[in-house]
């Protein structure tokens, strides 16, 4: 056979880093390829060349034989190449049908196409409505948006970046089934994730990269999850290590919170009740679209509620109070979208890092302290591993993974008394995602109350005291770690939340006004 894509030589350098240096990677028909690495190895550099999202400054692209100059991405959905981006490329004020349609030929985008999406979206277990506004959608929804337009282009290579970051395990399940059904068609899939499981179970080759360079190449399904993580790292994974404390006095409690979908699209919340203790983790788990959204919504401020009563904060009610007050409490964010919400792309990292650390020294008599505003970013960069060339780096310019540390970072060093945390390690390679839950249990036993929303249950279990579950608005009972399982958290998620559900409680007791 002739290889699908053959990479020659592939350079990419940007100012003061090598992206990629001298690349070569080879993929052929039918075959499920992954490219792994640390964030800022040199993964999506690589790919958006291929994509013709950039330009490489050396090196060759053979496409079925042929050597081809891919200037565009609009050339290369023409030669069949489609890509599912990890930061997604969706214009938010726009449909799901108008969107899908921007990245398809013309004859492809008729009347027909509102159809073809509810089918193809139906057929693969993502469903989506076409007539939705994008900034509508919770960052899961915006996904199912962008594997659904790949999709749509009949490509004959997929290019997926962390395509199931925010997937649940059902979900994931059957992603995995049409990608294996499109590789037996001859298909090829370029496959970026820093799930070690997921590679082992779908790829049929792996290419490591490691500060630019290819360092090797296996077959994944005959490693162990430890050993590609060596083979990423250099080292053995870390283990959150965490010490034994009892939980203190209630730091964040939500009472009767019911409210109405903000949007024709959202999800109204019902009825919740939850308190997490000073000391304490406590996960809510979900797909996302079922009241995510909008539970954080309420929590942090940015919709204010008609009962201040409904969140304390620290004992302080707090319902009606804006983000900024909340945060005077003591209260730290940590949203689930990187770019746009929890940094601004164009400003530099010394710039984010005031957006929301001001009160830590940063301003005085209403001028900013530039220097001090620096050395908070660079001790972030410093204590976090942050690869960045430093306070003055853009935002945009980091990997994702990079400027998610740089967020969580930024956010623990204001010694916060709450810290919310929204898909905190979506899109994190290995080494990154322990160090950001090691960071998060550290916080718990430094006696902060910690609440993380997130649609890893393996995250969950790992670092959490208690697990509840968002389902159609309404919030499970959590329950103790050690007296739940994957199956039940699983039951939780379809809302099972009746008197045969294992984890409901007597109704005397309300959802966590009890310690853990």
């Amino acid at each position: 056979m002739t290889p699908r894509l053959v990479l020659t030589g592939i350079t990419k350098t940007y100012p003061g880093v090598v992206a990629n240096d001298h690349v070569d990677l080879t993929v052929w028909p039918g075959e499920i390829h992954a490219i792994l690495g640390e964030n800022g190895a040199g993964k999506s550099t690589l790919v958006k060349i291929i994509y013709g999202a950039v330009k490489p400054d050396a090196g060759t692209i053979a496409w079925e034989g042929e050597t081809v100059a891919i200037a565009s991405p609009a050339r290369a959905r023409r030669l069949g190449i489609g890509m599912v981006f990890q930061h997604f490329s969706l214009f938010e004020t726009l449909t799901v049908a108008d969107n899908i349609a921007l990245a398809l030929e013309r004859n492809r985008a008729g009347p027909d196409l509102p159809a073809r999406i509810r089918e193809v979206s139906a057929r693969y277990g993502l469903p989506l409505d076409p007539a939705r506004h994008v900034h509508t959608m919770s960052v899961g929804e915006r996904q199912r948006v962008e594997i659904v337009r790949c999709l749509l282009q009949d490509p004959r290579l997929v290019i997926m970046d962390e395509p199931t970051s925010v997937l649940t395990p059902q979900a994931v399940e059957k992603l995995f089934a049409t990608l294996r059904r499109l590789a037996a068609e001859g298909c090829s899939i370029l496959y970026i994730s820093h799930k070690l499981d997921e590679i082992r179970a779908l790829c049929h080759q792996a290419t490591v990269l490691r500060g630019g360079k290819v360092t090797g190449t296996c077959d994944p399904r005959r490693k162990s999850a430890s050993s590609l993580a060596r083979l990423m790292i250099g080292a053995d994974l870390p283990q959150p290590s965490q010490r034994a404390g009892a939980p203190g006095a209630p730091a964040l409690a939500v009472r009767g919170l019911t409210l109405p979908a903000a949007d024709p699209f959202g999800t109204a919340l019902a009825a919740i009740d939850l308190t997490v203790h000073a000391g304490e983790i406590v996960g809510i788990a979900g797909v996302s679209g079922n009241g995510q959204q909008e539970l954080l919504a309420a929590l942090s401020g940015e919709r204010r509620l008609a009962d201040a009563a409904t969140v304390t904060i620290d004992g302080t009610a707090a319902g009606r109070l804006d983000p900024a007050q909340r945060r005077a409490l003591g209260l730290a964010f940590v949203p689930e979208e990187r770019l746009g919400r929890g940094a601004v792309p164009d400003l530099t990292l010394a710039d984010n890092a005031l957006l929301t650390a001001y009160r830590q020294g940063l301003v005085s008599h209403g001028f900013v302290r530039d220097a001090a505003v620096r050395a908070y970013a660079a001790a972030t960069i410093r204590d976090f591993d942050v690869k960045a060339s430093g306070p003055d780096a853009m935002a945009r310019s980091l990997s994702g993974g990079n400027l998610q540390k740089f967020i969580v970072g930024r956010e623990i060093r204001q010694a916060p008394r709450v810290m919310i945390a929204a898909q905190p390690t979506w899109g994190v390679d290995v080494g990154a995602a322990a160090q950001i839950r090691q960071a998060l249990v550290d916080l718990r036993d430094d006696g902060v109350a910690v609440l993380v929303v997130s649609e890893e249950l393996d995250e969950l279990f790992e670092i959490c005291d208690r697990v509840a579950v968002m389902a159609q608005g309404r919030l499970s009972p959590p329950r103790r770690r050690h007296e739940t399982n994957a199956e039940e958290i699983g039951l939780l998620m379809a809302g099972s939340f009746g008197a045969a559900d294992p984890a409901a409680r007597p109704a005397s007791s309300p959802v966590g006004v009890s310690a853990p």
